[in-house]
């Protein structure tokens, strides 16, 4: 069997790997000169079942429309030129809130899964990547943000995680650079993790190359029917490119892209976390990548296609990162924006094209894409192989 992928972003990669193991001939395509240089760059670095929870809320629905008049305080953010695309989805995502415990429970039985697969796939392959095994720090500032977690945490508890509530003493331990912040509550999940995920991709997808088994060929490819005669079958991990390709061979795919910010600060200093954080308020994630770098993630804007880096929205990470850590050294921050493939109801597309029977989808991961891909990535390999 021939396979053709494409995108060498994370999802990409690890059906690549997962496909391989079956001893199947695997090509990736991909336009760019390199794997991972577009939403797999610089993520919030989060190996995190315990961020499973759906967005689909009538709060985030209200912090939305509440953007539209004034952005500059609020975690979601929408470009109120209406969109076809973007109002479809939306309407999409509002009748999804009935299905929010539903959705979170899902999500978080696939992230446990992946999670474990991640630690199967850097130990076998010897794999560096920054990987940090200290857990996820949840923090909550008010009683409304506390009880929600408590709800959650039944649905988390549910589906397997071990997430549960540390006082102040234990946080100041597990994280000495929080020491002395007063919150309302805290969570952790000790299973959870971090990495760099763009090392992630590009440590695996050498070593799959120079053990011959998969081969990387740079194209730009705008339909799928000028490759599918090369192949048995084609994966699409094309992101939020994926819907384009898809409409190629008259399929659909429920998928818009909601741009994220990240900032990487170099050389952080002392008094900076090594535990990676969650706040719930602000939607704020870090990940510490090694010594010398601290990643802070955050916001979700609804905007199109546009890539550009607004320093409207940089700039509270930077003053977050202030705020949290008074000593912090800001002298060198790389701030970054990426597209997140994002389904109305959260959940990842793994599936069969109804058009044509040699393509598969491998697409959607929305916000998680780096914690959920390699359970879709066995997944979807499975399923192909099935089928086949």
């Amino acid at each position: 069997m021939k396979v053709g992928i494409i995108g060498a972003g994370i999802t990409g990669v690890t059906t690549a790997y997962f496909l391989s193991k079956k001893n199947i001939n695997v090509n990736i395509i991909e336009s760019r000169r390199y794997p991972a240089m577009a939403t797999s760059y610089a993520n919030g670095g989060q190996l995190s079942a315990s961020n499973s929870e759906a967005w689909n809320s009538w709060h985030n629905v209200k912090t939305g429309f509440k953007s539209i008049i004034n952005a500059n305080h609020s975690s979601v953010i929408i470009n109120p030129i209406p969109t076809i695309s973007k109002l479809s989805w939306l309407y999409k995502f509002v009748t999804n809130i009935r299905n929010s415990d539903k959705i979170t429970f899902d999500i978080c039985k696939m992230a446990i899964k992946s999670i474990i697969l991640y630690d199967e796939i850097a130990k076998n392959e010897s794999l560096e990547f920054d990987k940090l095994d200290k857990g996820i720090i949840h923090l909550y500032e008010s009683k409304k943000h506390t009880l929600n977690a408590e709800y959650i945490n039944k649905i988390y508890n549910k589906a397997g995680l071990k997430r549960f509530r540390i006082t102040h003493e234990e946080l100041y331990k597990i994280e000495p650079a929080l020491k002395n912040k007063k919150l309302d509550s805290i969570f952790f999940t000790p299973s959870d993790k971090t990495g760099d995920i763009h090392k992630f991709c590009n440590s695996l997808i050498n070593k799959l190359v120079k053990n011959n088994k998969v081969k990387i060929l740079i194209r730009n490819i705008d339909d799928l029917n000028e490759c599918i005669d090369s192949y048995d079958y084609l994966v699409v991990c094309g992101g939020v490119y994926s819907p384009s390709l898809a409409k190629s061979v008259g399929d659909k795919l429920p998928i818009y892209p909601v741009k994220g910010y990240s900032i990487t600060i170099n050389n952080p200093g002392e008094n900076t976390p090594f535990v990676s954080l969650l706040d719930d308020h602000n939607k704020i994630v870090t990940s510490r990548l090694g010594i010398n770098r601290l990643r802070v993630a955050g916001f979700a804007e609804f905007n199109g296609y546009n890539l550009d880096i607004i320093q409207k929205r940089i700039r509270p990470l930077i003053k977050w990162s202030m705020n949290m850590f008074p000593k912090i050294n800001t002298k060198d921050i790389k701030p970054w924006a990426g597209l997140r493939p994002m389904t109305p109801n959260m959940l990842p597309i793994v599936k069969q094209s109804k058009s044509n029977k040699k393509i598969w989808y491998n697409t959607g991961h929305g916000h998680l894409g780096w914690t959920l891909s390699a359970f879709t990535a066995e997944l979807i390999t499975e399923k192909m192989t099935k089928s086949s």
